[in-house]
């Protein structure tokens, strides 16, 4: 009788264990998607905010480009060509980011340095453990129990 409850205690044991698995698995998934998700939206945000900001700017560019380039031409100073430069290289970057394919350079750049480059992305002393966390918060603990 012994050994029957024993076995039967096992299985359910062994059963739990592959439930309480399955639903840490499923529990893991819907955290990489919903990061996944979180990650998309941001970037959306960001390349809309660019697009937004490229019509102000692009707007600012224009005036600005034609206003030095008539002053250049009007009072015979070639010197006011000289901002349209760095003015342009932002407008041209602005654009890139909102509608050309700097992010897909980026990612690229990104998967080039995780692949081939990753002691760049090491933390100093390492990934943080379990016992150093715990250290760390009882530390902490004990600093604001003491005041």
């Amino acid at each position: 009788m012994g050994s029957f409850l024993s076995r039967s205690m096992d299985e359910n044991m062994k059963k739990q264990q592959e439930f309480m698995l399955m639903n840490s698995q499923l529990q893991l998934e819907r955290q990489i998607l919903m990061q996944n998700q979180m990650r998309e939206k941001q970037m959306a945000m960001q390349i809309a905010w660019t697009r937004e900001f490229l019509k102000y700017y692009g707007t600012f560019f224009s005036l600005a480009a034609l206003g030095l380039t008539a002053g250049a031409i009007k009072g015979k100073k070639p010197a006011f060509f000289l901002p349209i430069v760095p003015l342009g290289f932002i407008f041209a970057y602005q654009y890139d980011m909102g509608y050309g394919t700097l992010v897909q350079r980026m990612k690229g750049t990104a998967e080039d340095i995780l692949e081939k480059e990753s002691q760049f992305l090491e933390l100093p002393q390492g990934l943080p453990t379990f016992e150093l966390i715990e250290k760390a918060r009882k530390a902490q603990r004990k600093f604001f129990v003491e005041k």
